[in-house]
């Protein structure tokens, strides 16, 4: 169980810098547009991982 959620921050972790790194490329005009989808999935990846560690907790609690 420990593992799993290892893993699953690990792949977070992984895909938010993949994505912070990715969305710095492009044409000038992008660029604007990029800052603010950045931002935008960044405070998705911010939900995610709390809805996620909720959601373990729960399963922890109530199930195992």
């Amino acid at each position: 169980m420990g593992f799993a959620i290892i893993l699953v921050v690990m792949i977070s972790v992984f895909s938010l810098i993949a994505t912070i790194l990715l969305a710095g490329k492009g044409d000038e005009g992008y660029s604007n547009a990029v800052k603010r989808n950045t931002s935008n999935l960044t405070l998705i990846y911010i939900i995610v991982i709390f809805l996620s560690i909720i959601a373990v907790g729960v399963y922890v609690r109530w199930f195992a």
